[in-house]
């Protein structure tokens, strides 16, 4: 039986790859911004562990999780959670920029660090859910690209770092996923939100779990998952 930490389980992408891999009766440990966010995954996740740590604060993960009890071993580290606010360089404040890059940039660096021994005790896998912006940057998507881009750079150095200890690195890419964060873009952008039009979260997590799942002889470093519509 595998053991999962995954954030971001509570929506979208993240609460899919979570359902998946619970109903095949894999072990997981679920990170929740708070005490009654992790009830409600520990709720509706039977069987699953919890971990508090706010991710808009990455200065303090370490002290929050040094007062809970860690895994021994990890099979993997699923960085699922994210966060979007879009606006012009010309008008974004550092407080948008600090938000974006701590939840989508620094808390997974971070996480990662803490969680590196467990995972090279178990040589498991490392997962980062991108996104398109990750690769390419457009008007109004200034510090969230920045973020992502920044992502990219920490999956792809770490790739290389943890090779030698056997630790798999993989990061998806995913296109427009129907989802809270996506009805969110859309209000941002004014624009009427049809989730008919975009990926099922579950189409994600078919190509998540995919890369999971792989055999040893093989890895997935990048995975990029576009609308089929």
């Amino acid at each position: 039986m595998a053991t999962h930490l995954i954030t971001g389980a509570g929506s979208g992408i993240g609460e899919a790859v979570a359902r998946r891999l619970h109903a095949r009766g894999d072990e997981l440990i679920l990170v929740a911004r708070d005490a009654g966010r992790a009830k409600e995954l520990a709720t509706r996740f039977p069987g699953a562990g919890t971990l508090v740590a706010d991710l808009a604060e990455p200065d303090r993960i370490s002290w929050a999780l040094g007062h809970q009890t860690m895994p021994d071993r990890l099979d993997s580290l699923l960085h699922i959670a994210g966060v979007v606010d879009l606006g012009e360089v010309g008008e974004l404040t550092t407080k948008t920029w600090h938000h974006q890059l701590d939840v989508n940039l620094v808390a997974p660096a971070e996480l990662t660090r803490l969680f590196l021994p467990q995972l090279r005790v178990a040589q498991g896998h490392v997962v980062f859910v991108n996104s398109g912006a990750g690769l390419a940057a457009h008007a109004q998507w200034g510090a969230y690209a920045a973020s992502k881009h920044g992502l990219k750079a920490l999956a792809d150095s770490l790739r290389h770092e943890e090779h030698p200890a056997g630790v798999r690195v993989t990061t998806v890419y995913p296109g427009r996923t129907a989802s809270p964060m996506q009805a969110k873009v859309h209000a941002q952008e004014g624009k009427e939100y049809d989730e008919a039009r975009w990926i099922d979260p579950e189409s994600v997590a078919t190509a998540l779990v995919m890369a999971l799942d792989l055999p040893r002889d093989a890895e997935v470093n990048d995975l990029t998952v576009r609308p089929g519509r």
